[in-house]
This record gives C-alpha cells, structure tokens and sequence, in this order.
C-alpha cells in the first residue's frame, strides 16, 4: 500500500509540473489584444477560440490525470490505519532501570536524612497608622 501511495503521489507531481508546462507554453486570448486595436484583427477581440490544438488538448488529460490522483490519494489517505492515539510520543519506549543487586554484595539503600531547609518567616506585620522606630 505505501509503494502504491507513494507512486500515486509521483504522478500526481508529474502532471502538476506538465500542467505548469502546457499553460506557460501557450498562447493566451489576451495576446491578440494589442494587435487587434492596430492590425485589423479585431474580430477575435477575446472572441470564439475555434478548435482546441495539441496543447489545450494536453493540458486537459494533464489536468484530469492530477484531479485523479488527488482523488485517489484522499482515498487512500482516509484508509490508512491509525493507531488510537497515534502520538509520537507515545511510540517512544521508556528507559529501563536496572534492576537492584541482591545477596552479600549488595549495597543497602541508605538515604542520608537532610534537614529541610527553614522555611522563611514573614515579615511582621505592623497595625495600620502605627510607624515603626
């Protein structure tokens, strides 16, 4: 299934970058334009085209295959299996520490007590209007 997504998604850049291709290499209505106000062709003034050639003809195949493969890949997009959750994070496997030593060289777990650090006394609070000296 990922080579086949994988293909869909070449061909799919391929015919966006023959679509790019055909559209730039063609000649637009709005190119007659200048030519029309001066050289009496003012009849086809962004008037009827007439018969589509090779390149309006390939641009449209280019322009179907894309929307197909847009399509397809949607599909198969929306088939691929997720796993619930599916974070990366929780793909990530914890470090394992090792395990305590047991029998006669074993190190008995001693915690040195530490007194707790005191804790700060507030600073005595003087009744309103009273100033100390």
């Amino acid at each position: 299934m990922n080579t086949l997504f994988n293909l869909v998604v070449i061909v799919q850049v391929l015919s966006a970058l023959a679509i790019i291709a055909l559209v730039l290499l063609q000649h637009g209505k709005g190119a007659d334009m200048g030519a029309a106000f001066g050289s009496g062709a003012s009849g086809s003034l962004f008037g009827a085209t007439g018969s589509s050639n090779f390149m309006s003809k390939s641009t449209g195949v280019a322009a179907a295959i894309f929307f197909s493969a847009t399509l397809a890949l949607s599909f198969m997009a929306s088939q691929r299996s997720t796993t619930v959750g599916g974070g990366v994070l929780e793909k990530v496997t914890a470090p394992v520490a090792p395990a305590p030593a047991t029998g006669a060289a074993a190190i008995p777990a001693t915690t040195a007590a530490t007194p707790a650090p005191e804790a700060a006394k507030p600073a005595p609070s003087t009744p309103a209007g009273h100033i100390p000296k």
